[in-house]
C-alpha cells in the first residue's frame, strides 16, 4: 500500500465531485476563489479571446469564433472532470494495491488506469477485473460515480439552453422596439407616440423580471455569460445597458413617462449587473470615452424633444443624470470589456437598420 498515492487519488476525487456539484447542482453563487472550474474559465477564456480578437477582423468572423467557446468550454470541462475522476479512482486502487486479473500479469499504473475508465464508462470488457474485495467495492463505487456524473450531465445541458433561450426571446424583442444595436433615445423615441406611456410601463415591468432571472441564471451558471446572441450587434451586455441607459432618462424627467417602474427596474438591473461583474472579479473600470458628452445630450434631448418625449434640462437634471450613470456604467463597462461585448450607444447610429429589416 502506498498510503501518498491513496490519498492523492482521494482527494482529487472528492474535490473534482464538489467542483461539480457546485457547477451543476448549487443554484447560487459560490464566492470561493480557488475552484477548478474558475481556474479553468481563467485560464482558457483569457487566451482564446485574445487569439479571436487578433486574429480575426471586427464583426462577423470575430462574433462566431467567440460564440463557439461557451458551449466547447462545456465540452472540455466535463472531460475534464471526467479524466480527472478516473485518474483518481486509478491511483486509489494501485495506492491500496487492488490485486488485478491482467493480462501481462503485475499490473502497472497503466493498467489502473485503463480498468478505471473502462469502470468508469461501464464498458464491462472483462479483460482486466478486481479481484480483493477492495478493489471490488471501489469498482462499484466507481461505476456507480460514473452513472451519476452522466445523469446529471444530461440534467444540466438542457437547463442552461432553457435559460439562453430565455434570456435571449427579451432580447429579440427589443430589435423592433430599440433598434439595432438598441439605444435609449431609439426606445423612448419609438414609444412616442404612445399618449399615455401605457406601452412604455410594461416594457419597463418587463425587463425587470428579465433582469432578475437573469440575474439567479448567470449567477447559478455563470458559463452562460459567454453565451452571445444570433446577431453580431446584440448582446446580453449591450440589452441591459439600454434599458439602464432608459430608465436614467425616465427617472431624471420625462413628462408623462412611467417613473416608479424605471425605479424598480433600474434598480433590479444594476442588482444584476453588479452582482454579475463581482461574479467575474471584475472591480468597476469607467469608460475611456465619455458615452454621452455635452454635445451628445444636447442632441438626445433634441430627438426626443421632436419624438413628443422632452427630457428635463438644466443643472440638476444633469447632474442628476450622472450621478444614475455613475452607479452602473463601471461595472457594466468592466464586464464588456471581459467578454468582449461593446456598450451601445446613447443614440443611434446613423442610417441604422433593425435585424430585421437587414435580413435578407
Amino acid at each position: 500500500m502506498s498510503p501518498l498515492t491513496t490519498l492523492a487519488g482521494l482527494l482529487l476525487i472528492l474535490i473534482v465531485l464538489w467542483d461539480a456539484f457546485e457547477t451543476m447542482l448549487l443554484a447560487r453563487r459560490v464566492s470561493r476563489r480557488l475552484r477548478l472550474t474558475r481556474m479553468f474559465y481563467t485560464f482558457t477564456w483569457r487566451p482564446w479571446s485574445w487569439a479571436v480578437s487578433r486574429l480575426t477582423r471586427p464583426g462577423n468572423p470575430r462574433e462566431s469564433y467567440l460564440s463557439f467557446y461557451g458551449p466547447f468550454s462545456i465540452v472540455l470541462l466535463l472531460a475534464i472532470w471526467a479524466a480527472a475522476l478516473i485518474f483518481g479512482f486509478a491511483l486509489l486502487q494501485q495506492g491500496l494495491g487492488s490485486p488485478l486479473t491482467a493480462p501481462e500479469g503485475t499490473p502497472t499504473f497503466a493498467t489502473y488506469l485503463y480498468t478505471s475508465g473502462e469502470t468508469f464508462f461501464t464498458l464491462g470488457y472483462g479483460d482486466v477485473t478486481p479481484r480483493g474485495l477492495v478493489g471490488r467495492l471501489l469498482a462499484v463505487v466507481e461505476a456507480g460515480t460514473g452513472f451519476g456524473f452522466l445523469a446529471i450531465v444530461i440534467g444540466y445541458l438542457p437547463v442552461l439552453s432553457q435559460a439562453f433561450s430565455r434570456r435571449e426571446l427579451n432580447i429579440s424583442m427589443l430589435d423592433e422596439r430599440a433598434g439595432s444595436p438598441p439605444t435609449a433615445a431609439e426606445l423612448l423615441r419609438r414609444h412616442g407616440d404612445d399618449p399615455h406611456r401605457k406601452e412604455l410601463g410594461a416594457l419597463l415591468h418587463d425587463w425587470e423580471r428579465w433582469s432578475a432571472e437573469l440575474l439567479e441564471s448567470h449567477i447559478s451558471f455563470p458559463v452562460l455569460a459567454f453565451f452571445r446572441s444570433q446577431h453580431d450587434n446584440q448582446s446580453w451586455v449591450s440589452a441591459l445597458t439600454a434599458i439602464l441607459d432608459t430608465c436614467s432618462l425616465v427617472i431624471v424627467g420625462i413628462q408623462g413617462a412611467p417613473v416608479w417602474p424605471a425605479r424598480l427596474t433600474f434598480a433590479m438591473a444594476r442588482h444584476a449587473v453588479v452582482d454579475m461583474a463581482s461574479v467575474f472579479h471584475r472591480a468597476p473600470v469607467p469608460p475611456l470615452q465619455d458615452r454621452l458628452p455635452p454635445a451628445e445630450l444636447v442632441r438626445l434631448r433634441e430627438g426626443l424633444a421632436a419624438a413628443g418625449m422632452s427630457l428635463s434640462e438644466g443643472e440638476a437634471a444633469d447632474r442628476k443624470l450622472a450621478e444614475l450613470r455613475a452607479l452602473y456604467e463601471p461595472h457594466i463597462n468592466a464586464l464588456g470589456l471581459y467578454l468582449q461585448m461593446p456598450l451601445p450607444t446613447w443614440l443611434p447610429p446613423a442610417e441604422a437598420k433593425d435585424n430585421w429589416q437587414a435580413t435578407l
